[in-house]
């Protein structure tokens, strides 16, 4: 997937482009029946799927504040990517915030894009005072020489999917309901950097992650899958302030440790997918008492994940020591 920044990049044009615009924060089960149907148009037509998205939220710009990203840009991105779309295009909301829906249609999707396919979501709307829905453009197609369709509303649980769901389950811990609406597990994604090396000592190293400013489950420690280069390996994720070592009041961090695996992770992009919680964080006497806790975590989840795998199809079978 090629990935371009911002309205000036948008001159080269496509063949047959098939597009659809959205902030996907989630990228979750509505989102991807958009997304889909976007690429499996552009196929049909030998054509090219194209994504717009924000680098920001658009309520940073209508608002002056906004929520949490669920997923960030950069977790988007490679998300976009295994839904196989072939561009995605990245906007500041502020630059497109103040066009008319008309002027959108005739400066970016016309004639920037030569957009020949336009999937829109159920209840997508764009433009100053978001007069662009799907009745505006249906009534426009014609006249800027594209096609229009729109995906039906995906439900959970009886409710429409939506991000604000999403986040408030990942806020207060409820990982099933949250991946029920994502249709994968509930994920974070960071680079690693160098932390105290206390992990080291005690025999599990571990990996610090710089979040890229995404919602993260409650204090604790979870049983995870960690992503690498789209291979996965089990793993155990701490959410906390590391009680045992740190005074009250100390940062929350997220540390990964990859189940008997030794190389160097410095500096790379970490995907970290929780599968179900072990335990509350707590403060333990010793070092020799958090080890062996942490021996514990380690033996429960190989005993409860076993030899099972992962079934989102384009990711290897999950790496067991």
């Amino acid at each position: 997937m090629k990935t371009l920044y911002g309205i000036k990049e948008l001159s080269k044009r496509s063949a047959w482009p098939v597009i659809t615009i959205g902030g996907f924060d989630g990228v979750h089960r509505g989102h991807q029946a958009v997304i889909s149907e976007t690429v499996k148009w552009a196929k049909d037509k030998n054509g090219e799927s194209l994504v717009l998205t924000f680098a920001t939220h658009p309520r940073n710009v209508l608002s002056g504040s906004a929520p949490s990203f669920i997923t960030s840009l950069e977790h988007r991105l490679l998300l976009f990517q295994r839904l196989g779309v072939s561009l995605t295009v990245v906007l500041e909301f502020d630059e497109v915030s103040g066009m008319s829906a008309e002027h959108f249609i005739k400066d970016v999707i016309s004639k920037s894009l030569g957009t020949k396919g336009w999937v829109m979501g159920f209840d997508f709307a764009f433009g100053k005072g978001r007069r662009g829905d799907f009745n505006l453009v249906s009534s426009l197609s014609k006249k800027y020489g594209f096609e229009v369709r729109s995906c039906p509303v995906i439900k959970h649980g009886g409710e429409i999917i939506s991000s604000s769901r999403i986040r408030k389950a990942i806020l207060q811990g409820d990982l099933e309901g949250a991946e029920g609406m994502l249709g994968r597990p509930v994920a974070l994604m960071g680079t690693v950097v160098k932390g105290s090396g206390r992990g080291t000592k005690l025999g599990f190293p571990t990996a610090n992650l710089d979040l890229h400013h995404e919602v993260k489950p409650p204090s604790g420690v979870y049983a995870s899958i960690a992503t690498l280069d789209e291979r996965d390996f089990l793993s155990l994720t701490s959410i906390g302030t590391r009680p045992t070592f740190e005074s009250e009041g100390a940062e929350e961090v997220v540390e990964v440790y990859i189940i008997d695996f030794t190389q160097s992770l410095y500096g790379k992009d970490l995907e970290v997918k929780f599968l179900f919680k072990l335990r509350d964080e707590i403060r333990f006497e010793s070092a020799d008492a958090l080890r062996t806790q942490m021996e514990k975590d380690k033996e429960e989840a190989l005993h409860r994940q076993g030899k099972k795998t992962l079934t989102r199809q384009d990711t290897p079978s999950i790496i067991l020591p």
